[in-house]
């Protein structure tokens, strides 16, 4: 490729070409060239492939591709936890096109529930074979396809077993949310609860035990719906215009609720959160479920305004354990429109005046997206490609204290660049978290581009690399989540946290996040599986390739390297 042209290169005045490449990678080529062999010790070798496909080195890249074979395995490595088939469903799956419906034009022209309100645009086309959506609850977990969902439940004997398909949707699903454990149903205690939402409509099953499943109703929020959500026995879905809808598994009411714009909520027990944009934060109790008695209302309540009256764009509430010694101490960390990022305390003592502002940090120049107050740690997540910074967290006696206090721990960025033209489902399908118990160690998920096979696997304390977890069949990964399930029910066995990826052929893979935890806390390194690789790679590379070079060029061509002192630029003098 040099020498016929096809690389633009530069010659001094003796006729060497001077190549402006990473001579780490580059080094192994030229000893390829003179001497057939190959040295992979220390080098990465897609980087190394990369580097022989930019010299149009044939054989070197077809040697290094069957090494990268080598490494990959359909089993998938030591993370690798399962693998659930696509399901088996009519092709006419396969062959609908689908039009997303966005609010704004008239509802006749819009296919989907009898009642459903908004209007239609042409929107991207929706491949209904891949899984749109995965959300979790304790042992079951849910995925959502472009026109049904499908239901899963993991036994310690029989593994992930399939317990109920939805039927055939003709509107496109935007949200899920799942209820493994409704208290109070209309079929007891072991019911299961399933909802779907696109644009403003949403439609309810209760599953039972033995797998079968009836719809409970479909129901309109008015306006796009932005969360789908349960607390306890009431499905939950928020929009952003103002709008709260509530559904009571016990009184079987649907309620919608006018409330100032909403620009983010968060859940803690009973209670439901809503931050707002004229800076205010706002409370319902669930688990009472109040009704003003002269207007049957949802009874919100205004907990706290931002001194700055910014919009509150994300929210994070902490529960302290009650104690004897704290009661119930609320901590509530909140990040508003202009990057400020607040923490609010509720002593029990106070609970008339309403909660106190603890501390406020200023580091952020865009919107706060996202937020986590968790027992050790505080994150912030802001519009600026997902700018990230931590604080350690001093608690006493379990309450977070000023002494020493918050002080900064890291500064890092989560970069997930989003499709130009994303359906609905792809944010919540594609949330980067942070996941994880409040009390444990909290992760990332990171993926990079939106065609990917790949996902990596980040703390979210200080951005290090946990793991990198790649499709076992090659197939791009559309949407994930990160779940712990009690697949034991024997004594002293703990959940495992786990990583569900589903994919576009419509497989869902599962990873297994407790064992790469545990790795990296070791301090492990990533071990080769078997030394039957790498005698394998050491075979492949002493294989030749007669085919590329001529005699005369064996005989007539030299090379010589220099390494300039402090570059990283290469000097090569090729004479034919």
């Amino acid at each position: 490729s040099l020498l016929s042209g096809r690389i633009s290169t530069l010659r001094d005045e003796t006729g060497a070409i001077f190549i402006d490449r990473d001579p780490t990678a580059f080094a192994p080529i030229l000893n390829f060239l003179r001497t057939k062999e190959l040295d992979l010790r220390g080098v990465n070798i897609s980087t190394l492939r990369h580097e022989a496909e930019f010299y149009g080195i044939t054989p070197l890249v077809r040697r290094l591709l069957l090494c990268e074979e080598l490494d990959r395995s359909s089993c998938g490595s030591v993370l690798f936890h399962g693998y659930l088939p696509p399901p088996g469903k009519d092709t006419k799956l396969s062959e609908k096109q689908v039009i997303i419906p966005a609010t704004g034009s008239s509802s006749d022209e819009r296919p989907g529930p009898s009642g459903a309100e908004g209007f239609t645009r042409a929107g991207p086309v929706v491949d209904p074979r891949k899984v749109l959506i995965v959300a979790g609850h304790h042992n079951w977990i849910v995925a959502a396809y472009a026109h049904f969902v499908i239901c899963y439940r993991i036994k310690e004997s029989s593994g992930w077993q399939q317990v109920f398909s939805s039927p055939y949707l003709d509107w496109t699903i935007e949200r899920i949310a799942l209820n493994a454990k409704v208290v109070g149903g209309p079929h007891g205690d072991k019911d299961k609860m399933v909802a779907a939402a696109s644009e403003s409509s949403i439609i309810l099953w209760s599953i039972q035990d033995g797998g079968s499943g009836n719809e409970i109703g479909v129901f309109s929020l008015g306006v796009p719906v932005d969360d789908l959500f349960f607390i306890g026995n009431q499905l939950v879905a928020t929009s952003h215009t103002g709008k709260v809808g509530v559904w009571n598994a016990v009184t079987q009411h649907w309620q919608v609720q006018d409330v100032v714009p909403i620009t983010s909520c968060d859940t803690a027990g009973s209670f439901l959160l809503l931050g707002c944009n004229n800076g205010s934060i706002y409370y319902i109790d669930m688990q009472k479920f109040p009704l003003r008695m002269k207007d049957n209302d949802l009874l919100v309540t205004e907990l706290y305004h931002d001194p700055s009256n910014d919009a509150i764009t994300a929210l994070s509430v902490y529960l302290t354990p009650k104690t004897s010694v704290s009661g119930n101490w609320i901590e509530i960390a909140y990040g508003t429109s202009s990057g400020a990022v607040r923490v609010i305390v509720q002593h029990p003592e106070t609970v008339g005046s309403g909660p106190q502002l603890f501390q406020t940090f200023t580091v952020h120049r865009s919107p706060v997206t996202k937020i986590m107050l968790s027992e050790k740690h505080l994150v912030s997540v802001c519009a600026d490609n997902n700018h990230v910074r931590t604080w350690t967290v001093t608690r006493f006696r379990g309450m977070i204290s000023t002494q020493p206090g918050s002080t900064p721990l890291a500064s890092f960025k989560i970069l997930s660049l989003e499709e130009a033209e994303s359906h609905g489902s792809y944010c919540s399908g594609n949330d980067i978290g942070p996941f994880g118990e409040r009390d444990d160690q909290q992760v990332f998920i990171q993926k990079i581009i939106p065609i990917t096979n790949k996902l990596f696997v980040r703390l979210s304390s200080t951005g290090k690399r946990i793991c990198e977890v790649q499709s076992v069949d090659g197939t791009t990964i559309s949407c994930f989540m990160v779940r712990e399930c009690e697949g034991s029910s024997r004594m002293g066995s703990r959940p495992r946290r786990y990583l569900f990826t589903g994919h576009g052929n419509g497989s869902i893979q599962m990873w297994d996040l407790t064992t790469a935890m545990d790795i990296a806390n070791k301090g492990e390194e990533k071990k080769k599986d078997g030394e039957e690789v790498e005698t394998d790679r050491r075979r492949l590379q002493r294989l030749r390739d007669s085919s590329y070079f001529t005699d005369r060029q064996r005989h007539t061509l030299q090379l010589q390297t220099l390494y300039l002192p402090n570059s990283v630029h290469l000097l090569i003098w090729l004479h034919v």
